[in-house]
């Protein structure tokens, strides 16, 4: 049914005819047309519409661009006011011919005098154009929300393009560095790290999916960093979650920040530490990622990983999220919350 009733706001026929149903009906009631007693009277109401509404057309079609495209509003107001000023004497001469003493339209003294017919064509002027100018803007806002979701989509693609390759580049880095130290557990990590790879090729044409796979998704790369730097790094991942079925979030868009954790958090031999905290109570997220930061080390970085995915932030949330990055001496902190849509709200 909404859809049905949107084809017809985004259709120009049948919003014209919505206009002219609209003003031939207030046209009739300021008449009482109820009072008329022949077609002839009939006949000539529709003439006299049809002439005020061609004065509506003309001011719509000629006018009206004077004051959307070159934005001179006085012009448009002057001659506005002429026009409505030439029809309104239009219309009073034609009430003056004899045609009209065989029908019972505009019989009354005050109907057939010169402000009557002038308040005629300015009132059934603003009533045609009132719903012609709300229906261009509505298609003006719509055609210009249209393009920006699309527009939207394709940086969401291209973001999600990027970030592909740049994690898949991080985990097999992963795998490499535990292959040299522990090459009998290799066998059982590319079967972890292939996991990981479905999952991404799986979301990567989705735009949302369930909490609880993402989150799977996430322990199964922790798990790998553990096999990995384990041995020397103190790793806490935990996650809390009211009902994880009955949320969605966009594929692979926390991982970044995790990634970011185990790559400068890890690169040291020092004593290092991760954690990772993740709840959701009523639809909001809070990811909570502490990481230690070794002494003397750099860590080559392009950054594209953080960069892209709070771009995606942007474009998915606008402002509706909050992301508090700190940077301190020992520990590097990212604390992120934003607001998740519910599964149910689409199933019901």
């Amino acid at each position: 049914m909404s859809i049905k009733f949107d084809n017809i706001l985004d259709n120009k026929w049948w919003q014209e005819i919505a206009v002219v149903g609209f003003s031939f009906t207030i046209y009739t009631l300021k008449n009482d047309w109820m009072l008329f007693s022949s077609l002839t009277s009939v006949l000539m109401g529709i003439f006299f519409y049809f002439i005020l509404y061609m004065h509506a057309q003309f001011n719509r079609f000629f006018l009206l661009p004077i004051l959307f495209k070159t934005r001179r509003p006085a012009t448009y107001i002057f001659l506005t006011l002429f026009g409505v000023f030439v029809f309104s004497i239009v219309l009073y001469e034609i009430t003056m011919l004899n045609m009209f003493s065989n029908c019972h339209l505009y019989q009354n003294s005050h109907q057939r005098s010169y402000m009557y017919q002038l308040a005629s064509v300015l009132g059934t002027l603003v009533c045609i154009l009132s719903p012609i100018i709300v229906f261009k803007f509505y298609r003006i806002h719509r055609k210009r929300t249209e393009e920006a979701l699309l527009f939207n989509q394709m940086q969401l693609n291209s973001l999600k393009g990027q970030l592909n390759p740049h994690f898949l580049f991080n985990t097999f880095n992963t795998l490499y560095g535990i292959s040299l130290e522990f090459p009998d557990r290799t066998p059982d990590l590319i079967m972890k790290v292939s996991q990981l790879m479905r999952y991404q090729l799986e979301s990567n044409s989705k735009q949302c999916v369930s909490l609880e796979d993402e989150l799977e998704f996430i322990n199964s790369y922790v798990q790998l960093e553990k096999e990995r730097v384990g041995y020397r790094c103190d790793i806490t991942f935990d996650s809390k979650v009211d009902n994880q079925n009955a949320y969605k979030i966009s594929p692979m868009l926390l991982i970044a920040f995790i990634e970011n954790a185990f790559k400068h958090g890890t690169c040291a031999i020092e004593k290092c530490f991760v954690q990772i905290f993740i709840t959701v109570e009523d639809g909001q997220l809070h990811l909570h990622v502490v990481n230690s930061i070794p002494k003397k080390t750099e860590v080559v970085s392009t950054k594209i990983g953080l960069k892209n995915t709070i771009e995606r932030l942007n474009l998915i949330f606008g402002k509706n999220y909050n992301l508090d990055i700190q940077d301190n001496k020992n520990t590097y902190i990212v604390d992120l919350k934003l607001q998740l849509k519910r599964f149910a709200n689409e199933r019901s």
